[in-house]
């Protein structure tokens, strides 16, 4: 398989942002508990997921189901490809981002 090291970056990197999720999710529940976090959705359509949560889990839920499937085809497209790194990135970013603003 061509992209056999990107996909052992891409899977490591969807651990740490299912460790990190978690870690978030828990915060934004403490949050709400406090009266904060009315938002309906962390991440916008434009952005490209397909998913619609104020959770992070379900967003990395959708691209390890995406990840799976790219595993399993035989062609993986590049700009597929791209578009999931481009997906990832923004999520461990927002990930990130959330994490520092204690």
């Amino acid at each position: 398989m061509p992209y056999t090291n990107v996909f052992l970056q891409i899977k490591e990197n969807l651990q740490v942002a299912y460790r990190q999720a978690i870690d978030s999710d828990a915060r934004l529940d403490e949050l709400r508990k406090a009266g904060h976090g009315k938002f309906v959705a962390i991440f916008t359509e434009d952005q490209g997921f397909t998913e619609s949560s104020n959770r992070f889990l379900p967003y990395v839920q959708e691209l390890v189901a995406e990840f799976d499937a790219m595993q399993s085809s035989t062609h993986v497209a590049p700009e597929t490809l791209e578009a999931f790194v481009k997906k990832l990135a923004t999520l461990l970013q927002t990930l990130q981002v959330f994490k520092l603003s204690k």
